[in-house]
């Protein structure tokens, strides 16, 4: 294959993503909220492995036709932002006007988010919050928190979206890396393995979804406190 043919093709892998979100929207239209997640899942890994082989194919200089940053970003809005906000809402999760509130900010405050050019910083982490509302989403299906304390949850994300709090990307920020990419496995595997077993209270997956979700969302916090001390020249 051509090294050209190879680079096209990953923005056809990359493409595939909005195939998988049509597949889980038409769950989620049918309130089959396992099925939804499974299809955001395999969607997610997709997304986590297209970007590692653009870069590997040079996608950039050899298929420049397709802009895959621009495309990366229409299927994560939707599977990320659009098709999550939407279960949230309609489950009944959080019903009555929290649900609506919830639903306005985060498409909202996502769509700005997705369009700011600081969106990324120097060691590839994400300035603020990177809308990630499938992984916050199906957290919440995971352990069912009272209704009263999700929508302070999606305030308090929704504004950490716009200030300058740093979040790891598990795959590019070099910090860590050998930690988050595992990481990122096990949250991947327990996020599939929840939905399969529709959110079973009594699933060992619930435990390992929350502690894989806490790091991915405290590690770039932690690494922002105590950053790396530059090695002197010697």
């Amino acid at each position: 294959m051509k090294p050209e043919h190879r680079a096209y093709s990953v923005h056809l892998l990359t493409a595939t993503g909005a195939v998988l979100a049509m597949l889980a929207l038409l769950s989620a239209v049918s309130y089959d909220w396992p099925m939804m997640f499974l299809w955001l899942v395999v969607a997610f890994a997709v997304d986590g492995i297209d970007g590692p082989l653009a870069r590997k194919y040079d996608v950039l200089n050899l298929a420049p036709r397709v802009d895959g940053a621009l495309l990366d970003l229409i299927i994560d809005y939707l599977t990320y932002v659009f098709i999550p906000a939407f279960a949230l809402h309609a489950s009944g999760l959080m019903p009555g006007w929290p649900g609506w509130v919830a639903l306005v900010i985060i498409t909202f405050a996502s769509a700005l988010y997705f369009a700011d050019t600081r969106m990324k910083t120097e060691d590839k982490s994400f300035s603020g919050f990177p809308g990630c509302w499938n992984m916050v989403v199906i957290v919440i299906f995971a352990i069912s928190p009272p209704a009263w304390a999700v929508l302070p949850a999606v305030v308090l994300l929704a504004g950490a979206m716009f200030v300058d709090i740093r979040f790891i990307h598990p795959v590019r920020t070099r910090r860590w890396r050998m930690i988050s990419l595992p990481v990122v496995l096990v949250w991947t595997v327990c996020a599939a393995w929840a939905a399969w077993v529709a959110f079973d209270p009594q699933s060992w997956a619930k435990v390992g979804l929350v502690l894989s979700s806490l790091y991915l969302l405290l590690a770039g916090i932690v690494q922002q406190m105590f950053p790396e001390r530059e090695l002197s020249d010697a």
